[in-house]
């Protein structure tokens, strides 16, 4: 009984010292927010680095086992992004951009063809209920409010654009120069962390780096070669049912398919209205493809892409991106999950240390 009301009162205290903590940094935000800004200007390039790193890293490894010295490998990766970058805006980049063209192109009309059958629906308005009706007229009566809405805040819009281009701009130009040096001294960060603990420690911190290591690998390279396996699988499945723009609809799938859960269900959308304006049937000629590009990824590619180092309930995940969603927009959905993955391996770890430390009577890592 003395052992459980113990507990209880270390929890109290633990909850309270929480509470006393976030408390301070509201009451101290002239320090933090600064340095929350500071953290923002550097977080794109950082993070673009990072992504890098960790797609690049087993490649620098791959040319130092051939004992060439690291900063040769590091050049070598270099030149073979340029490469790849230079093969994408040479022979994918001039197919996706007409593509786009010609579907911007086309919007007017199937604008013109929707009004069209919204006016067919009100000519026939008798067989249609009366709820329907006014739904309709309701959404072309507030057209012109909207549309009215848009043009004034157009050049706010195009303001903002231009600064978030700007800063989008110079986040790239800084990424080589952060993925430089996180190749060339990366491994130097974790010795320079563990050397003021003791040895225990030390390695208990390592063994919570390489953990994490170990989930970011998994998540980074994983997601991607899976979302770069499910675009070239649409790509062929929309060639062979002959779907206008099949490679600009390609390449939009494979950047939201980066999205877990959520990706593949956003891809499908414009692929979807593309096929309804070409041939109604092909809409689901477009829903097979994805149905089969889908099953293939997820019963072969990712288990044996990503296996299962994140040990994520789909439930888990549909929760977190809905929670990160509304704190964070698109961004939070897009880094909500390994954002959570990382978190859930630190507490995990610090939870075993703690039940370690009690079975042998000796003080935890913290």
């Amino acid at each position: 009984m003395l052992m459980v009301n113990k507990r209880w009162f270390q929890a109290l205290v633990f909850f309270i010292l929480v509470f006393l903590l976030i408390m301070l940094i509201s009451a101290t935000d002239f320090i933090f927010v600064p340095l929350l800004q500071y953290v923002g200007a550097v977080a794109f390039p950082l993070i673009g680095a990072g992504i890098l790193f960790y797609l690049t890293k087993p490649v620098m490894h791959f040319f130092e086992r051939f004992k060439i010295p690291r900063i040769v490998s590091i050049i070598l990766v270099f030149l073979l992004l340029i490469l790849l970058i230079f093969l994408f805006v040479m022979y994918i980049w001039p197919i996706a951009q007409k593509q786009f063209t010609n579907f911007i192109e086309s919007v007017p009309g199937m604008i013109t063809s929707v009004e069209k059958f919204i006016n067919y629906w009100q000519s026939n308005y008798t067989a249609i209920p009366e709820q329907v009706v006014s739904a309709i007229n309701d959404f072309a009566a507030d057209i012109p409010s909207h549309l009215e809405n848009i043009s004034k805040n157009i050049f706010g819009f195009i303001g903002g654009f231009i600064g978030q281009v700007i800063s989008i701009i110079a986040g790239i130009v800084l990424i080589p120069f952060f993925l430089f040096f996180m190749l060339k001294d990366g491994e130097k960060f974790l010795p320079f962390i563990t050397q003021i603990f003791k040895k225990k420690k030390a390695n208990n911190i390592r063994s919570l780096f390489s953990k994490i290591d170990e989930t970011l690998t998994a998540f980074i390279q994983g997601q991607l070669i899976v979302s770069f396996a499910v675009g070239v699988l649409l790509f062929i499945g929309y060639l062979i049912i002959g779907l206008d723009y099949s490679l600009t609809l390609a390449l939009f799938a494979m950047l939201m398919n980066v999205i877990p859960f959520a990706g593949p269900f956003i891809a499908v959308i414009p692929a979807l209205i593309v096929g309804a304006f070409q041939e109604p049937m092909m809409i689901v000629w477009v829903s097979l493809v994805m149905i089969a590009a889908q099953q293939i990824e997820s019963n072969l590619i990712s288990p044996n892409v990503m296996g299962r180092a994140l040990d994520l309930h789909p439930l888990t995940v549909i929760t977190v991106i809905l929670a990160a969603g509304s704190i964070g927009g698109f961004l939070g959905i897009l880094f909500a999950v390994p954002f959570y993955s990382v978190l859930k391996t630190i507490i995990i770890h610090f939870y075993k240390t703690y039940q370690e430390s009690k079975k042998n009577k000796e003080d935890a890592l913290i």
